[in-house]
């Protein structure tokens, strides 16, 4: 009897005890269900402070390197200090007690010569950049001193002299900072106010006082950005190829940069027929640029400038009465990728020379580019052609006939063509691709003789301010749109010399002082690509389920991996809002039928804008134009050349996350008896545990048992 009532107890306690832990496990499981709301992550939000406007630098590899920053797997975490000045350096690389150090680095200070110090220390663990407004008087550029060298025309065999700038150094400034490899993440603050809660925290907990050491707690830092690429494009693409091909669950380490071209001609083109040798005239520009920061790259006077000025040309020929009957068609080519070794016009010449693109290498009359044209000196504008192509005669005559075409276009306006010397060869351009694979006539315009006028090339500070677009004080962002500035009046007048002389290259002869471009639309689309894409012009020029790529603030001008871009979105439908035609009475569904037969043109059904005013509903319409994207991605990947020296290599590293935070980090000491203590109490528990559950029939036993024992 006793026995059989012995058992039931221990059962008895046994349930209790399963119960007890029942509950325990609801609990933590309601825990974590709920941590979405907020019950169980207090106490993470008590300890770290998130900075949430951050740009990190990250991975990108080519065929023989690896450039840009990553972190260790759980990030990187270091003691914050500030450096001010140069000065600030010794505690940080010498000095300082607390390594590692996570570098709060002023602006200014982020040169070639300062990171080459911080990188060769083991005493960093990482850096954030507090961006610098107004931009720095100096000028700043991270890309290199003689950009896209290899890629261009010349070579061993082509123009000797003039490789690897030996001749003309384009961008002296240039640090090559983008193009280093740091073992340590680099983060942008983009938010003066979290600069400033760093810097308080900082000034609270670390700031040295009455020549001693700073004491625990001490403010720290923890940037996050692992990237999972390593070595070159050649070992992340097999790396990658390889898991395609014998894992269920494939995890792809890099992809290729890759975007696409825009392009449209004023002629609609039949792919079915074969065109004219020599029948068409190419206007380009490019429509990217970097920085030393991910998705950060402004580009006012390294892109913006010359693609607006582009645009422009092509809406004043589109008004040319009888443009459609010129002997000769006027192709317009917006390049992407142009600035990772030309990946945009190095694929559309592949493409024309394996016969994937309806104009072929022979039908190219002449070709005029756009370059750097915003920072014009005296309205200067400087005429740039090769100098190895006209040494045949041929050639020499057509590129001479271009110069004078476009020196007699520019009467009646502000801009003065410059010509250059015979022995100063073409600067980084879209040009030298096709010059690679046929002799062609062309000029690139510029505002620089040799050297760039741009000291902010390929980094944050190329912006409006920049291209010194000053807008009076106290406008409302609609009057913005619409003021005209001084920058747009200038670019208007280079916009009208480019539509004059293509007017004449494609055997214009009617009287050209009446081709204009319009100042008050380029001031327009220097607001929406530089300022604020959000604005009622875009707005209505663009598909309705295409608004989000609007956003907020300015367009970045990267080339990136998912595609397309939404510059490159906003610049299509701009393009066909200015060359093509409405069809007035089109309906929505009469709109995307057009679209689905024809081979010519392309038929958009845009939002519109509102109308009588402001409140109405938007009044949507078709537009029918030309437009078109084309592959902008590097043959190198469609042939399988992951090491080629002919085409750009260029990847991007993929990562799980970019994040940073600050927090106060206790002393090693305080960690270590935490540690010791938490262990401690640890056992105990365990050894309390084993012996409750080993007594467990005494100690769980109901009191009238006892009696029922004793009998």
């Amino acid at each position: 009897m006793a026995a059989v009532e012995e058992a039931e107890a221990a059962t008895s306690c046994g349930r209790m005890m399963r119960e007890a832990e029942g509950w325990l496990l609801r609990g933590l499981l309601l825990c974590a269900l709920a941590a979405g709301a907020g019950w169980c992550n207090s106490v993470e939000r008590k300890i770290y402070i998130p900075l949430n406007r951050t740009a990190s630098c990250v991975r990108l590899l080519n065929a023989t390197h690896q450039v840009g920053c990553q972190s260790s797997l759980n990030g990187d975490t270091g003691v914050i200090h500030v450096v001010e000045k140069k000065s600030d350096l010794n505690w940080v690389l010498k000095d300082g007690p607390h390594a590692p150090y996570m570098v709060l680095l002023d602006g200014y200070l982020f040169t070639g010569d300062v990171m080459q110090q911080l990188k060769g220390s083991s005493r960093i663990s990482g850096l954030a950049v507090a961006i610098s407004k107004p931009s720095l008087h100096t000028g700043f550029s991270p890309g290199l001193r003689c950009p896209n060298d290899g890629f261009g025309v010349y070579n061993s065999s082509y123009g000797p002299e003039y490789t690897h700038c030996n001749m003309t150094v384009w961008n002296p400034i240039g640090s090559g900072l983008s193009y280093m490899d740091f073992g340590f993440p680099i983060f942008l603050l983009q938010d003066e106010n979290e600069t400033e809660v760093i810097k308080k925290c900082y000034q609270t907990y670390n700031l040295p006082a009455n020549g001693s050491d700073p004491q625990y707690p001490l403010c720290a830092m923890q940037l996050s950005s692992h990237m999972h690429a390593v070595t070159s494009t050649v070992t992340c693409m097999r790396r990658s190829a390889i898991q395609s091909t014998f894992s269920l669950n494939p995890e792809v380490v890099c992809d290729p940069l890759k975007d696409y071209n825009v392009w449209s001609t004023v002629k609609p083109i039949n792919e079915s027929e074969k065109m004219d040798p020599d029948s068409v005239v190419i206007a380009s520009s490019r429509m990217d640029s970097h920085s030393f920061f991910w998705n950060v790259a402004p580009g006012a006077e390294s892109a913006v400038a010359s693609f607006v000025t582009l645009l422009a040309a092509a809406e004043a020929i589109h008004k040319i009465p009888g443009v459609q009957t010129l002997p000769k068609n006027i192709m317009f080519v917006f390049f992407q990728g142009e600035t990772f070794d030309y990946i945009g016009s190095s694929r559309m010449v592949y493409d024309m020379q394996n016969g994937h693109f309806p104009v072929k290498l022979e039908n190219i009359h002449s070709f005029l580019e756009l370059s750097q044209v915003a920072l014009m000196d005296n309205f200067d504008l400087w005429m740039h052609t090769d100098p190895v192509s006209q040494k045949n005669h041929s050639t020499e005559e057509s590129v001479q006939n271009m110069v004078q075409t476009l020196k007699n276009s520019s009467g009646d306006t502000n801009i003065t063509m410059q010509v250059i010397g015979a022995s100063q060869p073409l600067p980084p351009s879209s040009f030298q691709r096709f010059l690679r694979a046929r002799q062609i006539p062309g000029v690139v315009l510029a505002d620089h003789r040799s050297t760039f006028r741009n000291h902010y090339y390929q980094s944050i500070y190329d912006t409006s301010e920049n291209i010194q677009m000053n807008y009076p004080e106290g406008l409302s962002p609609e009057e913005m749109l619409n003021y005209v500035t001084g920058t747009a009046k200038s670019l208007a007048d280079v916009a009208t010399v480019v539509a004059r002389t293509l007017y004449q290259l494609a055997g214009g002869s009617g009287n050209t002082s009446t081709v204009r471009a319009d100042p008050a639309t380029v001031t327009r689309m220097l607001y929406g690509f530089l300022i604020q894409a959000n604005n009622p012009w875009f707005q209505a020029i663009m598909k309705a389920e295409l608004k989000a790529v609007l956003g907020n603030g300015p367009l970045q001008y990267y080339i990136a991996v998912n595609n397309p871009v939404n510059s490159t979105y906003i610049v299509q439908y701009v393009l066909a809002n200015l060359t093509g035609t409405r069809q007035e009475n089109a309906t929505k569904e009469q709109c995307q039928e057009l679209n689905k037969n024809s081979k010519l043109y392309d038929y958009s059904w845009v939002q519109g804008a509102p109308y009588p005013n402001a409140t109405s509903p938007r009044q949507p319409y078709c537009v029918m134009s030309t437009v078109r994207f084309s592959q902008a991605s590097s043959p190198a990947f469609e042939l399988q050349q992951w090491g080629s020296t002919e085409y750009s290599t260029w990847t991007e590293s993929r990562w799980k996350e970019l994040h940073a935070r600050i927090f106060l980090v206790a002393s090693k000491q305080l960690e270590i008896i935490t540690l010791i203590v938490g262990i401690a109490i640890l056992i105990v528990s365990f050894v309390v545990t084993y012996f409750i559950n080993a007594k467990a029939d005494v100690l769980f036993t109901n009191p009238g048992d006892s009696g029922a024992v004793a009998y």
